[in-house]
């Protein structure tokens, strides 16, 4: 059953898997995917209303966006995309991010696994798992 108030609070990087390949697949340039790399960022969601908002916190950059479910928008990535991205909740409360940009797209999903919020990136053949734990 849907519930996204699961993905509420603030959770921090444990483990990341891929990453690097992802950014590749992404265009991100070797000196930004570098800093990305050794980022350990904490992810910020909350809600206002029917409006959740997404913070990404590290030491290297820090970018913000928000949205409704099932309503596209404009987001700027941290890597620099304007991208349309429209974000759904399915019923085994998986969020689906889907973000498109000069003819790509990307996925990124996030679900609740045993308490920790486990975000998958997918571009083409890369795959990215990053795990975040509760902060």
């Amino acid at each position: 059953m849907a519930n996204p108030e699961a993905f509420l609070g603030r959770w921090r990087l444990v483990s990341s898997d891929g990453f690097d390949e992802y950014m590749k697949q992404l265009g991100v340039g070797v000196a930004m995917r570098k800093m990305g790399s050794m980022a350990k960022p904490d992810i910020i969601i909350t809600k206002d209303g029917d409006t959740f908002h997404v913070k990404t916190e590290s030491t290297f950059k820090t970018s913000e966006f928000s949205f409704k479910l099932g309503e596209k928008f404009n987001e700027e990535t941290l890597d620099g995309r304007k991208t349309q991205t429209l974000i759904t909740l399915d019923d085994n409360n998986v969020l689906t991010q889907h973000q498109e940009w000069d003819g790509k797209e990307t996925t990124i999903t996030r679900k609740i696994v045993d308490g920790k919020l486990v975000v998958e990136c997918v571009m083409n053949s890369a795959k990215c798992t990053r795990v975040y734990q509760k902060a």
